[in-house]
């Protein structure tokens, strides 16, 4: 996707679309999810390697992603926890906890990320 920007798009996982939510500045990757009671789809944190939920309202499902937006690990994390680092990881993808396993993302899975159509 070249250089990662804050806004909006589509998270592709197999066959579904899924809206999206880039937050690739400083801070837009230091409010997260932090002061929301939910996500109603995903967000990508661009560059991360590690999250926390300390402040979090939910639990959250975490993807931690290659360069490649290949998926190394996914994690459900509660409210309170501090994720450790994920060596190779370039970006976390979050949603609420049990989103991940629906759509089908899993380590080894790849995602693609679309921006908004003009």
């Amino acid at each position: 996707m070249g250089r990662w920007r804050d806004g909006t798009g589509t998270l592709r996982v197999g066959a579904a679309d899924i809206p999206l939510e880039v937050a690739a500045s400083y801070r837009a990757r230091t409010r997260g999810l932090l002061g929301r009671d939910g996500v109603p789809g995903a967000l990508l944190l661009t560059p991360a390697s590690s999250v926390h939920t300390f402040g979090m309202r939910f639990a959250i499902d975490v993807a931690y992603l290659d360069r490649r937006l290949t998926v190394l690990a996914v994690r459900t994390m509660r409210p309170g926890r501090l994720g450790l680092p994920r060596p190779r990881a370039r970006h976390v993808l979050e949603a609420e906890a049990g989103a991940m396993e629906r759509w089908g993302i899993r380590a080894g899975a790849r995602v693609a990320v679309h921006p908004p159509a003009a």
